[in-house]
Order: C-alpha cells, then sequence, then structure tokens
C-alpha cells in the first residue's frame, strides 16, 4: 500500500493528482527562493486574510521557502498519498487534500491572531493522516491490520516531532488531521471495496 515500485510514467499515470500537487510543490519552491514577492503574495499571512486576501487559505498549502520543509511534505505526499488518491478518486482526493488544509488554515486565521504568518503542506499532510485515522476506525475493510499500524505508528512520531520542532505551525498540524478525520464520512460515504 506504501511501497512505490512504479516508475515514473506509470506513477505520472496511475496518481495524476498527487503528481501535479508535487510538481505545483517544485514549482512555488522555486519561485518563492527566487522572487521574495511571490512569497509575500502567497503566504498565509492572517493580517491580510482578515483583510479579504482569502486566496492566502489555499495558497500556503503548496508553498515551501526551505529545502527540507519542501522535501519532507512532499516525500510524505509522495508515500502517504497514492493509496488514499487510489481509494477516494481523483476529485474527491483533491477536496479531502485542499479541504483538510484549509480547515488548519482558518484554525490558525482564528487561533494564532493577526500577526502570524504560515506556509507549507502540513496542515493537509496531516489531513491525510486524518483520513487514514477515520478508515482505520470507521471503515477497516478499507485497510488492512499491517498497513493500520504503520499508519498509526508513524503518525505518533510526526505528532511527536510537531511539538518538539521549533517554528512549527502546531495548530495547523492538529487541525489538519482533525479536519481530514471530520472529511473522512464525506469523502467515503459510498466507497465499498478494499484498496
Amino acid at each position: 500500500m506504501f511501497v512505490r515500485t512504479e516508475n515514473f510514467r506509470s506513477f505520472i499515470r496511475l496518481y495524476p493528482i498527487i503528481t501535479i500537487i508535487i510538481a505545483i510543490h517544485i514549482l512555488f519552491f522555486i519561485g518563492v527562493n527566487l522572487s521574495t514577492d511571490l512569497l509575500r503574495l502567497t503566504a498565509g499571512f492572517n493580517i491580510y486574510i482578515l483583510a479579504g486576501e482569502y486566496w492566502r487559505l489555499v495558497t500556503p498549502i503548496f508553498v515551501h521557502e526551505a529545502f527540507p520543509h519542501f522535501l519532507f511534505n512532499s516525500f510524505s505526499l509522495f508515500l502517504f498519498g497514492p493509496a488514499l488518491e487510489r481509494i477516494l478518486g481523483k476529485y474527491k482526493f483533491i477536496i479531502g487534500y485542499i479541504g483538510a488544509g484549509v480547515i488548519a488554515n482558518i484554525a490558525t486565521l482564528f487561533l494564532q491572531g493577526p500577526g502570524y504568518s504560515h506556509i507549507g503542506a502540513s496542515g493537509s499532510i496531516f489531513g491525510l493522516f486524518g483520513l487514514y485515522v477515520y478508515i482505520i476506525y470507521a471503515r477497516k475493510e478499507l485497510i488492512d491490520q499491517q498497513n493500520s499500524q504503520l499508519v498509526m505508528t508513524i503518525l505518533v512520531l510526526s505528532l511527536v516531532m510537531t511539538f518538539v520542532t521549533p517554528r512549527i505551525n502546531i495548530l495547523g498540524h492538529l487541525f489538519g488531521l482533525v479536519g481530514g478525520a471530520a472529511l473522512g464520512p464525506i469523502l467515503l460515504m459510498s466507497r465499498k471495496s478494499r484498496y
């Protein structure tokens, strides 16, 4: 389920949404490192969101400035996204991924205060884990025991890292997780068979 054996071409064909999101990550990573104006335009500056720049609830999901941040989030999407893209289908995966990120960014907006700013896909990545948590506890037929244990182990480690790593949007991570779990029943309402 989480072992990637596809070559580059077959990965693109099987998981087009994840491929597009990672490509957007790459383009924004290059762009914001070449132009601080692009970073200023796309970052989640709460004060600007409150002033009506609502695109900033979405754009931070795709923006990374530091290479380790970009690499970690893109690699997490590469590992844990394909099974969900296959389970949910392309359109529901987009809704789940962006929806969880937006929920995380809305929570950040209201709970971090107007002076706070943030970037990164972490809220959406934690949203994927939230979807997995919903599947593990409410839709066990969609995932086997071994993969359930793997997901929960990585989630626990990720939550520990959330609280011990400096400059992390803790609320973004937590509300991304909650957002993904909350979207699970809606997105998986009609899904019947196992991955």
